[in-house]
């Protein structure tokens, strides 16, 4: 029986590629595809997927929050990430979060239906590049800062450092106003970073955002 798979990617030519390289394995099948998390979140309690092939950010509800909600309505479920983000710290992030695999869109692209059998088979998946760049920021201490951010407080950091206010923040991830102060707190506290400019830099420094 073929592996049945979701593609979720806001870009409707990333969707057809990612379709039509897949479906070249009898294997494989894509039963769907979604161009956002509310729709990929519908789409999985409907069809109840062998995989999902999720994109890290997308408008509206990111990739990220997608993950959480899928895992807590189903833990079961397992899924790759396939993102234009090729750092350490949106991997770990991803990993860190439930995802079996993670897949930088700048990768070989006959990595991701390795990834697929892989992850269908019980086992997790990292490119060589990948791999080697998570090794690199455990050895030199660099993603330590991020790696101790829980998922919300990653994804508040990395919308702060592309220039949202509070309140689209909060809109965005469906949080009170409140609550994203409270985030935005913890961040200062926990990163050590007393304004909007050494955010940013942070944020560069790491690769979270990249202008």
């Amino acid at each position: 029986m073929a592996i049945r798979v979701l593609l979720v990617d806001d870009h409707e030519i990333v969707r057809a590629g990612v379709r039509r390289l897949l479906e070249q394995d009898q294997r494989l099948k894509v039963i769907a595809d979604a161009s956002n998390g509310e729709q990929a979140y519908q789409l999985v309690n409907e069809l109840k997927p062998d995989i999902v092939v999720l994109d890290m950010i997308m408008p509206g509800m990111s990739g990220l929050e997608t993950l959480r909600r899928i895992h807590r309505r189903d833990s079961t479920i397992k899924v790759i990430i396939f993102s234009m983000h090729n750092d350490a710290a949106y991997a770990s992030q991803a990993l860190t979060a439930g995802a079996k695999a993670y897949i930088a869109k700048t990768d070989d692209i006959t990595d991701l239906p390795k990834a697929i059998f892989r992850v269908n088979a019980g086992n997790n998946f990292l490119s060589e590049s990948m791999a080697q760049k998570i090794a690199l920021s455990h050895f030199n201490g660099g993603d330590n800062l991020m790696e101790g951010l829980t998922t919300r407080e990653f994804e508040t950091f990395r919308l702060l450092a592309e220039g949202y206010g509070l309140e689209e923040i909060a809109q965005t991830l469906k949080l009170s106003n409140k609550t994203v102060a409270n985030y935005q707190t913890i961040l200062r506290n926990k990163l050590d970073i007393h304004s909007p400019i050494a955010l940013v830099r942070l944020a560069l420094q790491y690769g979270v955002i990249t202008n």
